[in-house]
């Protein structure tokens, strides 16, 4: 007798936006409220422990890890997958910091579509942190990030507000769709 197996379907949620704008914060507690796994931003964990200027090279290395990240999570996910960031970041990135971006991150972008993103308004007080470099800019980020999400026709929601009204906005958005 065939056994047969279910694949289970995740639903992967990418938080998207501009530096400072708490998509980590988020992340966390959107996998607690659901109870499932999110995927951390790769590239803040290694430009903290680079002891150089990072190049165009060490960022499509992130892009890479961030992706296998992702890909090592959906396995453990429980419904809802939650990645703090993703490849549209990645290529803004690339366009503001190095004016190119790789030749197969565009292919990628469309391969790896989310579910939903959640595109996070810079509505909150700017942190400090040493691998962040554009306090002045989240508007302008904030600005690309939509356009391309609009560009893309991918379904996107805009979470805004602070504290637990910014995570309630996010769980209606999630709850709505799904």
């Amino acid at each position: 007798m065939e056994k047969r197996y279910e694949q289970k379907t995740i639903k992967r949620i990418a938080l998207i936006g501009p530096e400072s704008s708490g998509k980590t914060t988020l992340c966390m507690q959107l996998a607690g409220h659901y109870k499932t796994v999110w995927v951390p931003e790769y590239a803040r964990t290694f430009m903290e422990n680079l002891s150089r200027a990072y190049t165009y090279e060490d960022v499509i290395y992130c892009a890479h890890e961030q992706m296998k990240a992702e890909d090592a999570a959906a396995v453990k996910a429980n419904r809802f997958l939650f990645c703090d960031t993703e490849l549209i970041n990645y290529k803004i990135w690339f366009e503001d910091k190095f004016k190119k971006t790789p030749d197969w991150m565009e292919g990628e972008i469309i391969k790896r579509k989310y579910d939903l993103y959640l595109l996070t308004s810079p509505d909150l007080e700017w942190v400090h942190e040493a691998v962040r470099e554009n306090p002045h800019r989240r508007e302008y980020f904030f600005d690309l990030y939509k356009k391309e999400l609009e560009k893309r026709n991918f379904v996107f929601r805009i979470v805004s507000g602070s504290g637990e009204a910014r995570t309630a906005a996010a769980i209606t958005h999630i709850d709505s769709i799904f």
